[in-house]
């Protein structure tokens, strides 16, 4: 049983999938946070397209 137990500890196999999922999911998160309906960069896109749309209305 001691054996086994080291044995398992000792063992990196999947650590590197593990590794990956962890780094996917903080990735995901700051996505979700900048691209949310409430992140600056939504924001200030849609700022930015009202601006330019705003300018092209003006000139017809």
């Amino acid at each position: 049983m001691k054996t086994a137990f080291f044995k398992f500890v000792r063992d990196e196999r999947g650590a590197t999938a593990i590794e990956y999922g962890i780094i996917a999911g903080l990735m995901a998160a700051v996505l979700v946070t900048i691209f949310s309906s409430t992140g600056s960069l939504s924001v200030g896109l849609g700022h930015a397209f009202t601006f330019i749309a705003g300018k092209l209305n003006a000139l017809s």
